[in-house]
C-alpha cells in the first residue's frame, strides 16, 4: 500500500473493524512514514477515531488533513469518512475510550484546571486510573494465560527494558527473583546487553519492555531472539510496534500522549500480574500467592 501517485490502492476496502485492522498490521512496515502516524493512532485511539473530524485526527497524527484523506483511499474508501464509518460501528458495542474516560473522571470528581502543584498530580492521577481501566479492558484471560505457560515453561527468564521501560524490567527481576526462578536482566550498562543476550537458548524466554520511541538495541536483540526461535513475551504501547511482530505474546499498552509526564502505572500493574499468576502457578495454584521479601527468610 503507497500514497496516492505512488502505486496501487486497495479497490475493496475492509468491511469490518478486525478485517481493517489486519490490513494495517500487514502492510505497516511498507508504509511511508506519515502513513504510519496515522497507522499507529488509528489503531491506538479507535474511538476516537469514530467521532473526531479529519482535522482532529490530522493534527493528533501529525500530518495533514489531506493525508489521512489519501491514507483512507489507499485502503480502498472514498474518503476519511468512510474510514471513519467503520469505527462508528465498532463504537456501539465497546467501551469508552481514554479520552472519554479521562473526561468522565474529571466530570464525575469536579475536576477544574489547575496548574498548580497538586493539579498537576490530580492530572497524572486521572490519566493512570483511565489507563488502568482500559488495560483492563483490552488485556485478556488468554494472554496471560500464554505469558505465564512460557515464563513456567522457560530455564531462564532473560529481561530487557531500557530507558524508560528499565524500571519495569528491574521489578521483574526483583519478584523473579523472590519466586526463586532464574532471571538474568540484560542490562545496557557497559554496553554489554547484546553480547549477554547472545548465551539464550530456545528453552528460556526473552521478557522485552518498549514503548515508542523504542530503544534500538531492545528491538535489535527482540529481532536475533526471534530469529534463533527464542519465545519472546513483549510489553509495549501498540500491536505495530516493532517488538509485536516478533513476539509470541503482545501485550499493548496504549500510551496516548508522548509527554515528559507519561507513566508506568499500567504497564508496572500489568508486570505484577505476570508475576501474581506465575507465583499461583508454582503454589500449586494458590488462591493468595505469596512473593516473599528479602526480609523474610
Amino acid at each position: 500500500m503507497k500514497e496516492a501517485g505512488k502505486g496501487p490502492v486497495a479497490h475493496t476496502p475492509p468491511a469490518t473493524y478486525e478485517a481493517l485492522i489486519r490490513v494495517i498490521h500487514d502492510r505497516y512496515e511498507h508504509l511511508s512514514n506519515s502513513y504510519q502516524k496515522i497507522a499507529l493512532y488509528i489503531t491506538q485511539n479507535p474511538n476516537d477515531v469514530a467521532v473526531v473530524s479529519v482535522h482532529t485526527a490530522a493534527e493528533k497524527c501529525g500530518v495533514h488533513a489531506s493525508g489521512c484523506v489519501r491514507f483512507a483511499q489507499s485502503l480502498g474508501y472514498q474518503g476519511f469518512k468512510d474510514l471513519q464509518a467503520v469505527f462508528r460501528r465498532r463504537l456501539s458495542t465497546v467501551a469508552l475510550g481514554f479520552n472519554a474516560r479521562v473526561q468522565a473522571l474529571e466530570d464525575e470528581l469536579g475536576a477544574r484546571e489547575d496548574r498548580s502543584e497538586t493539579g498537576f498530580m490530580h492530572e497524572l492521577i486521572l490519566r493512570d486510573i483511565a489507563s488502568l481501566q482500559e488495560l483492563l479492558d483490552n488485556i485478556t484471560a488468554e494472554q496471560i494465560a500464554r505469558a505465564v505457560d512460557l515464563m513456567e515453561r522457560a530455564d531462564t527468564i532473560y529481561l530487557l527494558g531500557q530507558l524508560r521501560s528499565a524500571p519495569v524490567a528491574e521489578l521483574l527481576r526483583y519478584t523473579l527473583a523472590m519466586l526463586g526462578r532464574r532471571a538474568v536482566l540484560l542490562d545496557a550498562a557497559g554496553g554489554l546487553a547484546t553480547h549477554m543476550a547472545r548465551v539464550m537458548r530456545p528453552d528460556d524466554l526473552l521478557l522485552a519492555v518498549s514503548f515508542r520511541f523504542y530503544a534500538n538495541e531492545v528491538v535489535n536483540i527482540v529481532e536475533d531472539a526471534a530469529s534463533r526461535d527464542i519465545p519472546v513475551v513483549a510489553i509495549t504501547d501498540s500491536t505495530l510496534s516493532p517488538l509485536a511482530k516478533n513476539a509470541r505474546v503482545t501485550f499493548a499498552v496504549p500510551e496516548h500522549e508522548y509527554t515528559f509526564s507519561r507513566s508506568l502505572a499500567a504497564p508496572m500493574c500489568l508486570a505484577q500480574s505476570l508475576i501474581v499468576a506465575l507465583a499461583s502457578r508454582l503454589q500449586n495454584e494458590s488462591r493468595k500467592p505469596r512473593i516473599p521479601v528479602v526480609t523474610q527468610k
